[in-house]
């Protein structure tokens, strides 16, 4: 067991180190649990005060979080492990201190190419119709989006690195991007897929969920020394995030929330196209509805899903395949201080190892090695 997990193992009651906790967040449906944790005062019977404020950026999260002007965030899963590689910025030890969402992200893509693909049936071929190398956007160079995009891609034959440009814009960008012809394609996550396709700038092509059912996406996250330095506190942030998506877990609540999530200090688009997405109908085994709670079962940290990003970076040559990414998963991911705020609140510890099929056949078990890089027949 690490340090940071003996630390918050021994903090079992107490004081809390800090009451008033600044959170970050970017204009997404799956902020959604930061949301009703603030407007629902959840933090209150938890001995914490909560502050929202709304970030621009992944990029703007991470600067935020690393200069200390943010205790904790809403982040992408992928962006902390970055930053714990020193990848795309200063390397610093990072923590997860549990799943926000699963599942809730989506690609989108232009009305040409969408036609295109009607007409030629596969990715590639209608790609060919461009005429021109194509431009597909996602959110953060390590991030979520940036890995279903690639994985989405290499499953439908084409080669992320060299058959397409891949750029990185802000998520509520992305749809005036698309809209003034500057994207044939974007990964991102709701409600701008269907903003976009509500607008009629694109078409909604292919879900995350298809390439990974039911994936973790949002997490709460933090530098690893708020959890060593206030570990009292960083349990009780937990607990408040575990009541806020239990909440979560109800279409009724799920309505009221994009009605609130609808204003401009949270989304600025209309509650209808965040309800759209957000809400079970309409759901099935390709668009799996994003999932907040589900008894537990979304918001455990497990270290070998962690891992999965690391054997991406490695796929695409962005890290050397290495022998300590399960090491370093199991320092990141603060399952001991998860297990402490879930007990404390009444929540089952879903713990189980992942073991799942992905889009291109291939299945995540959280073992990486050599021949999972060697049995990819499109990688760096």
């Amino acid at each position: 067991m690490n340090s940071t997990a003996n630390t918050a193992l021994s903090a079992d009651s107490g004081k809390l180190e800090k009451s008033h906790l600044r959170l970050g967040f970017v204009a997404l449906s799956d902020a959604a649990p930061l949301v009703a944790a603030k407007l629902l005062e959840f933090g209150h019977a938890h001995g914490l005060t909560i502050e929202l404020l709304k970030q621009p950026s992944w990029a703007a999260i991470r600067d935020k979080l690393l200069s200390g002007d943010l205790d904790a965030a809403h982040s992408l899963y992928g962006l902390v492990y970055g930053v714990q590689l020193g990848l795309g910025g200063p390397q610093t030890d990072m923590a997860v201190l549990m799943v926000l969402n699963r599942n809730g992200q989506a690609i989108t893509v232009s009305n040409r190419l969408a036609a295109a693909l009607d007409e030629h049936k596969t990715l590639p071929a209608a790609l060919a119709t461009l005429g021109r190398k194509p431009v597909f956007a996602q959110t953060f160079p390590t991030g979520t989006h940036a890995m279903w995009l690639y994985y989405w891609l290499a499953s439908q034959g084409v080669d992320p690195l060299r058959d397409i440009d891949s750029v990185v814009i802000p998520p509520p960008q992305m749809v005036d991007a698309l809209a003034r012809d500057r994207l044939d394609g974007l990964c991102v996550g709701e409600p701008w897929n269907a903003v976009a396709q509500e607008r009629g700038v694109g078409r909604t092509i292919a879900y995350t969920s298809e390439v990974w059912p039911d994936h973790p996406e949002k997490v709460l996250a933090s530098r690893r020394d708020f959890v060593t330095r206030y570990p009292n506190t960083a349990r009780a942030l937990v607990q408040t995030m575990l009541e806020a998506c239990r909440w979560l877990d109800d279409d009724e609540h799920r309505v009221e929330i994009a009605r609130r999530l609808a204003a401009d200090e949270f989304l600025g688009v209309p509650a209808a196209s965040i309800a759209s997405r957000l809400v079970s109908a309409g759901c099935d085994e390709t668009r799996r509805p994003v999932a907040f709670f589900a008894d537990g079962a979304v918001n455990y940290p497990h270290p070998a899903e962690g891992v999965w990003f690391f054997a991406q970076y490695a796929r695409w040559g962005m890290v050397h395949s290495r022998g300590d990414f399960a090491r370093i998963a199991n320092e990141v991911n603060q399952v001991q201080l998860y297990r402490q705020a879930a007990i404390n609140v009444g929540v089952a510890v879903r713990d189980d190892a992942p073991s799942v099929q992905l889009i291109d056949g291939r299945r995540w078990d959280g073992n990486f090695d050599r021949a999972y890089l060697q049995g990819f027949s499109i990688k760096a």
